[in-house]
């Protein structure tokens, strides 16, 4: 069984049961104990499960993991995502960016663009392209979280929907294998879907790591987008979607 194969047994086991014990994997994949050890912390590393004395159990679905954590997890893999990205986006266009360190990776990344239209409700993202004065950066009005500085609710929804602009990019913290986009906090996810509806062209941004996390709030489908950029190749089952709803996949 090849290495990617346990993982991916690993993570539905744990699915299966809730969470999972070292000796029993040893037992289970008749492996070393460290060679479970190593799958099981390369898996906490890319936000698959988290790890236990003794074993692993599953990221919440109902709590992100910290903002300082996600900047610096898999960022290379996000540069490689907003590089690509960006260069679908012809200077004078006008862009939604929501939430997220994906989406703050790729605002960095347009600063080589010109005369950008920009309306966001991550005050990051603002921050880091209102240093260009010819860009137009608009933030949507509502409350702001104190976490990561996203700004949320039905005032930062109106705000959103009073717009048609030409690119939405989204970011994403889960995608199940039903092609699901899950999020952790609803009031995000009405924003989020706010960009998706008022968007002419639908940008998704999400690495590998993002695939199989679980999350307890449903944004949409990943049919709902035009584009999907992604540093690896998807399971099997949301290649299927992406190919019957025409997503343009776009690997880096």
């Amino acid at each position: 069984m090849t290495q990617d194969h346990r993982h991916k047994s690993i993570l539905a086991l744990l699915k299966e049961r809730g969470s999972v014990a070292i000796e029993e994997l040893v037992a289970h994949f008749k492996v070393t104990p460290q060679t479970i050890r190593r799958d099981l912390s390369y898996l906490a590393d890319n936000q698959k499960l988290r790890r236990h004395h003794g074993g692993a159990g599953p990221i919440s679905s109902i709590e992100n993991t910290s903002y300082h954590t996600r900047q610096i997890t898999d960022l290379k893999a996000k540069e490689k995502i907003a590089a690509h990205l960006v260069k679908m986006i012809p200077n004078g266009s006008s862009l939604f960016i929501n939430i997220g360190t994906t989406t703050e990776t790729i605002a960095k990344a347009l600063l080589h663009h010109e005369n950008l239209q920009v309306v966001t409700n991550n005050l990051n993202v603002a921050r880091i392209l209102g240093a260009k004065k010819d860009f137009s950066v608009l933030i949507a009005g509502g409350e702001v979280r104190y976490r990561d500085g996203g700004v949320i609710g039905e005032a930062t929804e109106e705000f959103i929907n009073q717009f048609r602009m030409d690119f939405g990019i989204i970011g994403i913290s889960g995608i199940e294998d039903d092609g699901s986009l899950l999020d952790f906090d609803f009031r995000e996810v009405k924003v989020a879907q706010a960009i998706i509806k008022n968007s002419r062209r639908v940008l998704l941004a999400a690495d590998s790591s993002k695939f199989g996390r679980y999350a307890m709030v449903r944004l949409g489908n990943i049919n709902q987008a035009h584009d999907f950029i992604t540093d690896s190749k998807p399971p099997e089952s949301i290649q299927a979607i992406l190919t019957s709803h025409d997503v343009n996949l776009h690997l880096v």
